[in-house]
């Protein structure tokens, strides 16, 4: 037994090592591809100072951002899916994306009505303070009682459900240009992240490294409730305080780059099946693997079309969704 676990440890440090050399070649590729490109001579050799104005300007807060908000998402989905013992699971499907994008949506569909223009940075705090509003939502409804996975899940559900309607009655009386607006928005783009205030970094970067360092409870949480209970964790507090991250930071990552589907469900899926299980590694290479996924789908965005950009979260529901349905077929098959 002591073999197979070194073995199985060893090779999830191999797989933990690829994935950095694939974000970090994803990395060098999203900052050197673009309408202006720079060839790794360039690298080599030393960069202009119109080479170096496209990366640290333009190229490099993208790159960040990418990176950001993939492997937050991913975090987001990984912790869930331990948490609620549900292999789909993901933030959307606790109602937090559903809720974010409604405000948002409000708001545009406000400012269009009153003739207000409503800067990026309002539509990005609109949809955190939506995504704030469904988090204390959940924790009210629960209050009445304790509450198990089964339930959160339900109520995150029907939250989503009643969010998704009034957005959609919002979405049939706007006008052209304010659908165009919401629309885009809705559908992820890293295009707005570039232009919020460097503040919305501390939280998310917090939020992260405190979620980082719940491996070793998350590791008991799959052992299941009653056996993490007689492992000494208080499981409803550490239940709520997974949730508060969870929601805290898909909601910001919807607040800087809109609704961006299927990299919260799909990655830590995946990583679960390369790890066998492992919470430890599940949580760190998801991560990294979604900060790849993000980086390589907003590279796509950018360059499929001669001229303008792709909304990010088509490409990753569209190359997302097939992929899932194929590998759930594949395991119950």
């Amino acid at each position: 037994l002591q073999i197979i676990w070194h073995k199985q440890r060893w090779q999830r440090q191999i797989w933990l090592t690829i994935l950095l050399t694939c974000l970090l070649a994803a990395i060098l590729i999203s900052l050197s591809s673009g309408s202006y490109h720079i060839g790794l001579s360039d690298w080599w050799h030393g960069l202009s100072e119109t080479q170096q104005q496209v990366i640290w300007q333009l190229r490099l807060p993208r790159t960040l951002l990418a990176i950001a908000v993939g492997g937050g998402l991913a975090l987001c989905g990984a912790v869930l899916q331990i948490l609620l013992h549900n292999p789909v699971a993901e933030p959307g499907l606790i109602g937090i994306s559903s809720g974010a994008s409604l405000l948002a949506v409000v708001v545009i569909f406000v400012g269009h009505q009153s003739g207000i223009m409503i800067p990026a940075w309002g539509i990005s705090v609109s949809a955190f303070m939506g995504a704030l509003l469904v988090t204390l939502l959940l924790l009210r409804l629960s209050q009445r009682g304790q509450i198990g996975g089964s339930r959160l899940l339900l109520l995150g559900v029907a939250i989503g459900i009643a969010s998704n309607a009034l957005t959609t009655w919002l979405l049939y009386f706007s006008d052209d240009q304010a659908l165009r607006e919401i629309m885009f928005w809705m559908m992820g783009s890293l295009a707005y992240g570039q232009t919020q205030p460097a503040w919305w970094w501390v939280p998310y970067l917090a939020v992260m490294g405190w979620l980082l360092m719940r491996r070793e409870a998350l590791s008991l949480l799959q052992l299941g409730d009653a056996q993490a209970q007689l492992m000494g964790l208080d499981l409803q507090r550490l239940r709520w305080q997974l949730v508060l991250a969870v929601c805290l930071l898909s909601g910001l990552a919807v607040a800087m780059a809109g609704s961006i589907g299927f990299i919260g469900l799909l990655i830590p899926h995946l990583m679960r099946l390369l790890g066998r299980g492992s919470a430890h590694f599940v949580l760190s290479a998801s991560l990294l693997a979604g900060a790849s996924t993000l980086l390589l789908a907003d590279l796509l965005s950018r360059n499929i079309l001669p001229s303008g950009e792709l909304p990010v979260g088509i490409l990753t529901a569209t190359l997302g969704a097939p992929l899932l349905i194929y590998l759930l077929v594949r395991r119950h098959a």
